[in-house]
């Protein structure tokens, strides 16, 4: 398993769009930055034929340790979720993605 690295990312932008590498780097720090600041605000992001990012919220509930079985109270939080396009789905699966709209996130 490989990671994918912002500077990987950043290279990737250089040499398919053309601009510097500095502003290959600014670009994909400003779009990470943007997506960031709109989960952080608790709303959806969807990119489309990518997936949709949202934010949604856990209540309170009991948990159990696993080693001593004390009963542990787990407080309300929030946890990012993201769901996969139905195009990126496919791809993932080897699927072929003819006749799936780029717009089609929602299933």
């Amino acid at each position: 398993m490989t990671t994918l690295t912002r500077a990987q990312i950043s290279e990737h932008i250089y040499s398919q769009v053309g601009l510097s590498r500095h502003e290959s780097a600014d670009l994909l720090e400003t779009v990470l930055e943007l997506i960031a600041a709109r989960l952080e605000k608790g709303e959806t992001v969807k990119l489309s034929g990518f997936g949709t990012f949202s934010v949604r919220q856990k209540g309170r509930r009991v948990g159990r340790n696993p080693k001593t079985g004390i009963e542990v109270p787990i407080l309300p939080r929030s946890v990012l979720v993201f769901r996969p396009s139905q195009i990126l789905r496919a791809e993932v699966n080897g699927e072929s993605t003819e006749g799936l709209a780029s717009e089609s996130d929602d299933s």
